[in-house]
């Protein structure tokens, strides 16, 4: 008979929130996989657990995966941590998981800890709806790119953020989404736990001053129908969304009449954005 895979969430800072549950687990299963086995031994070592342990991260989860899928077919129970956290949440664990439930291996959620939810229950932001991007790519084009693609998200947007790269990250935000209303979480359960909230603008200005430590959950507030247009929305840009209403069969200036009104920005100051085409603005003349 097949072993059981665990999947178990561990603290994000302070140790006391680890379940009850996950301890238990902890001590029963044969072999525990780890993100870092020194950083999980320390974690051991406090609740007096004595298991053994073998690493799986990122730079070996390919190939550590075929040897602990043979493990738990031979009726091994393992569990399932990273450093932090819930496993395979922006972590290593999404391939173990998908192909152990491929073969027919039990995967079991041990719940508790995560940074995503811990920081957007205490943002203030609206959590009815909300979208997780992980990482923002390292790469200047490609962060840009997947920035410009979630300006009109409806949704509450969350990501994570080094503390080398977050000033410029916010720098980015301010370009892309101007006044948008934001929270970043900091060193979540820690002795040193921060919360900044306002404006993108206003966060970078604390950041700048304040230069952050440990990774951080940034916030972002959804687009709604009053989002004024940043400045760096091109002309090209808003003539874009400029014609698809007169796609939908709007004439140029009652599709201007939309695009301000959707924007929150007053028709004259969308015109003058525009001006560059004066057969438009003759028309609202």
């Amino acid at each position: 008979m097949a072993g059981t895979l665990f999947v178990v969430a561990t603290p994000i800072g302070n140790l006391e929130d680890i379940t009850l549950r996950a301890l238990r687990i902890l001590g029963e299963v044969d072999l525990i996989a780890c993100e870092d086995t020194r950083h999980t031994k320390k974690l051991l070592s406090h609740f007096q657990i004595d298991k053994p342990t073998c690493s799986y991260h990122e730079h070996n989860e390919q190939r550590r995966t075929n040897w602990l899928l043979q493990r738990l077919e031979s009726g091994v129970d393992i569990a399932l941590v990273t450093d932090a956290g819930t496993p395979s949440i922006s972590d290593p664990g999404y391939r173990l998981v998908r192909t152990s439930i491929e073969r027919g291996i039990r995967v079991s959620p041990i719940p508790g800890a995560c940074s995503i939810i811990a920081a957007l229950s205490v943002s203030g932001r609206p959590t009815d709806s909300f979208v997780f991007l992980g990482f923002l790519p390292s790469k200047p084009k490609a962060r840009r790119s997947i920035l410009e693609g979630i300006r009109w998200e409806p949704r509450t947007v969350l990501f994570f953020e080094s503390p080398i790269r977050l000033t410029a990250t916010l720098r980015e935000l301010q370009e892309v989404f101007g006044a948008r209303q934001m929270t970043v979480a900091r060193e979540m359960t820690k002795v040193h736990e921060e919360l900044v909230a306002g404006t993108v603008s206003e966060v970078l200005c604390f950041f700048r001053s304040h230069p952050p430590k440990g990774e951080a959950v940034l916030i972002l507030e959804k687009a709604s129908s009053k989002t004024v247009v940043p400045e760096s929305l091109g002309d090209k840009a808003l003539w874009i969304r400029l014609e698809g209403f007169m796609d939908q069969g709007l004439s140029k200036k009652d599709a201007l009449k939309r695009l301000a009104r959707e924007l929150g920005c007053p028709k004259r100051e969308l015109y003058l954005r525009l001006a560059r085409d004066t057969a438009v603005v003759s028309q609202e003349k």
